[in-house]
C-alpha cells in the first residue's frame, strides 16, 4: 500500500469515527433534552393519597395501605378508587391476590350508588382455584365479569403477580392478562345489549352507560396486592 493510500485510509476513517460520534452525541443531546414520557399518570407515586379516595368517602380509606411501592388490602374497608376521572385510556397494573381470594378493577364508575359495580365493567381478580367464580370461565380472572369469558386461561396461581392490561377506547374494550388479550367487546353493541339483557346487570340501569368515569379497585374481604399501577389517556385530555 503507498503512502498516499495509506494517508488517505486513515483520513477517511477519521471522518467515519468523527461523523459517528457527532451523530451519538446529537442522539445523546436530544434524548436529554426530551422531557420524560409524562403521558402515563403513576398512580403509586409519593403523593398516591391524593390520587386515590374511598368511593364512598372522599379521605384515603381504612384497610388500604401502600409500602414499599405495594398497594394492599389486608383488613376490611373501603372501595378504593382514582380522584381522577378517565374516558379513553390504558391502564396496566400486576396484581395478586390471596388463597380463594376475590377482588376487580372497575371503570368508568361514577359515585352516588351503593358501589361501583353498579356502574363500571369489571375485570375480574380472582383465585379461579380455589373461589368457586373459578368454576365459571365468565367470572374467573381477566374475564369482563359476568358478561364475556377470558378466551384464555394465563392466570397465574394465587400468591404469583399477574400484569393486567385494561384498553378502553370509544365503546371498544379489551382485557389482557400476562401479555395475553383476552377479551375484546364493543360496549352498547347488540351482543352487549343480549348479555345484559340476560344477566343481573339488567335490573342495573346504570351499567356500562358512563362514557368516562373513575377507576376502582374492589373491597371484596380478601387480601389483595397491586402494584406499578399506571394509566395512560388516550382521549384529547392526553
Amino acid at each position: 500500500m503507498s503512502a498516499k493510500t495509506a494517508s488517505s485510509l486513515k483520513f477517511n476513517l477519521a471522518l467515519i469515527l468523527l461523523l459517528l460520534t457527532c451523530g451519538l452525541w446529537l442522539n445523546l443531546s436530544a434524548y436529554a433534552q426530551e422531557p420524560a414520557d409524562e403521558s402515563w399518570e403513576q398512580l403509586l407515586s409519593d403523593n398516591y393519597q391524593d390520587l386515590w379516595r374511598g368511593y364512598k368517602d372522599a379521605g384515603w380509606p381504612q384497610g388500604w395501605s401502600v409500602e414499599e411501592g405495594v398497594l394492599s388490602r389486608p383488613e376490611g374497608g373501603d372501595d378504593l378508587m382514582t380522584v381522577a376521572t378517565y374516558g379513553d385510556f390504558i391502564l396496566e397494573l400486576e396484581w395478586k391476590i390471596s388463597p380463594g381470594g376475590n377482588s376487580g378493577i372497575m371503570y368508568r364508575v361514577s359515585t352516588g350508588d351503593d358501589a361501583p359495580y353498579l356502574t363500571g365493567p369489571e375485570f375480574q381478580i380472582l383465585d379461579d382455584s380455589e373461589h368457586s367464580d373459578g368454576e365459571q370461565v365468565s367470572t374467573s380472572a381477566g374475564s369482563l365479569y359476568g358478561l364475556y369469558a377470558r378466551e384464555n386461561d394465563v392466570s397465574k396461581p394465587a400468591g404469583e403477580w399477574n400484569l393486567a392490561r385494561i384498553v378502553v377506547r370509544g365503546d371498544r374494550v379489551e382485557h389482557w392478562l400476562n401479555n395475553k388479550k383476552v377479551v375484546e367487546c364493543q360496549v352498547g353493541s347488540d351482543d352487549w345489549n343480549k348479555r345484559v339483557k340476560g344477566s343481573k346487570f339488567a335490573k342495573w340501569e346504570k351499567f356500562g352507560k358512563n362514557r368516562e368515569g373513575h377507576i376502582a379497585l374492589q373491597d371484596h374481604h380478601d387480601p389483595v396486592w397491586y402494584r406499578n399501577i399506571r394509566v395512560r389517556r388516550l382521549d384529547k385530555r392526553q
